[in-house]
């Protein structure tokens, strides 16, 4: 089955090929080749299947949403940021948990072993300030 991870990695791969392949008048590298669309196609979208979506643990009991991806200098999708707690939005604070311990599971995104209280206890994440 696959896994989270592997679709992050997946995007990642996508935008880096995109950064180095693809040439346009000028020869400036700014997309990717025709074959390549069609390989990216079969990847997974962080907007449409990712970002947003209820992040469950292994009993099943929803724990957090998927609010953001971290991307590192180096390109790699390292962290997924997941809003814990709140009601209706107010109160919710956001927790940085590394793609690698993600797995996907019947349709949905699986953090084993955690729990709302854990993550609630969880350094807060902050992004940095430009």
């Amino acid at each position: 089955m696959k896994t989270v991870v592997l679709v992050l990695m997946s995007l990642v791969v996508a935008a880096v090929a995109a950064d180095s392949m693809a040439q346009t008048a000028g020869s400036s590298v700014v997309s990717v080749s025709v074959a390549e669309v069609k390989e990216v196609a079969k990847g997974w979208s962080a907007k449409k299947q990712i970002l947003g979506k209820d992040v469950y643990n292994d009993t099943g009991d929803k724990i957090g949403e998927i609010s953001d991806l971290i991307v590192a200098p180096n390109k790699s999708v390292s962290y997924a940021i997941i809003g814990v707690g709140g009601v209706l939005g107010m109160g919710e604070r956001d927790v940085a948990v590394p793609v690698s311990r993600f797995k996907q599971q019947m349709g949905k995104i699986v953090l084993k072993g955690a729990t709302k209280d854990a993550l609630k206890a969880a350094p807060e994440f902050k992004y940095a300030k430009e």
